[in-house]
């Protein structure tokens, strides 16, 4: 069975989409931070980690991405995980008795329409949405419910009071897998690599960025997501990171050695399938 470092507790987004990737159950490794995760895999080498990257709602975590470019533990794949809460609470509460809720920050602003037809709740944010019903439960907390996963109500056992309560019906968070080269290797045997993450600088000098997408752009070259991210201690200055997709797999090593002489500090974050998404 395959290990894998999540953020957060069972029952999380990440041990969902982990699970979802690979089509089978795997052994979850539950870690408090996503800086946490790096440190199981040195630990473990053979463990897989997993850390959400953006949400169609809350957009990138920009933290993550530094993460991963310190790592240098290469992207083996990604999967878009539709993400669809429940609010739950102890056995025997119903909606009327419950005066506070807990969960992670992102998730209580997913879930702003519903909350605020609970005037006079208390909210308060959580590490986590799964541990924060494992806390109601292990507490026993009463007047307390949690916005978490189905699956997370199931395995604390807490009753469902509402089910689908976020806003945005689409709303999907990208994950990325990821682990040391034999690792990413293993994953990717048979798989076709269609799809890039790369982080570059460029001079601070005018058109220097838009002469880098040029070079892509001449090469066929598909840009999905460039994002960027202040240079700490070089003031106003910025590295980009930028996701890729390609049909051609030597035009893409083509238009990385065609950008080498515009940027430095180019690095390959991953070379990967394009995931698949789960469904609304």
């Amino acid at each position: 069975m395959k290990k894998v470092a999540i953020q957060g507790g069972l029952g999380a987004y990440h041990g969902i989409a982990a699970e979802n990737f690979f089509g089978e159950e795997v052994e979850i490794v539950p870690c408090i931070t996503f800086r946490d995760i790096f440190s199981t895999i040195r630990k473990d080498p053979n463990t897989i980690g997993i850390m959400a990257i953006e949400n169609t709602i809350a957009g990138s975590l920009l933290c993550n991405y530094e993460l991963l470019k310190e790592s240098k533990l290469p992207i083996a794949g990604e999967y878009k995980q539709r993400i669809s809460h429940c609010i739950a609470a102890l056995p025997g509460q119903s909606i009327h008795e419950i005066k506070e809720v807990q969960s992670h920050p992102i998730a209580l602003m997913q879930c702003t329409s519903y909350l605020d037809t609970l005037p006079g709740i208390k909210i308060v944010e959580h590490e986590d949405t799964a541990l924060a019903a494992k806390d109601i439960a292990e507490k026993q907390l009463t007047a307390t419910a949690a916005i978490c996963s189905v699956r997370a109500a199931e395995i604390y056992g807490l009753n469902i009071l509402a089910r689908g309560i976020e806003t945005n019906k689409h709303n999907f968070t990208r994950f990325l897998v990821f682990g040391n080269k034999w690792i990413t290797q293993e994953i990717q045997i048979d798989e076709v690599l269609n799809k890039s993450s790369i982080v570059f600088t460029t001079p601070h000098d005018e058109g220097s960025l838009s002469k880098v997408l040029s070079v892509f752009s001449f090469y066929g070259i598909n840009l999905t997501k460039i994002q960027s991210l202040p240079i700490i201690g070089r003031e106003w200055e910025y590295q980009f990171y930028v996701d890729l997709t390609f049909s051609d797999l030597e035009r893409y090593h083509q238009s990385l050695d065609a950008i080498r002489p515009l940027t430095s500090g180019l690095q390959i974050l991953g070379e990967y399938p394009e995931g698949r998404q789960s469904e609304l």
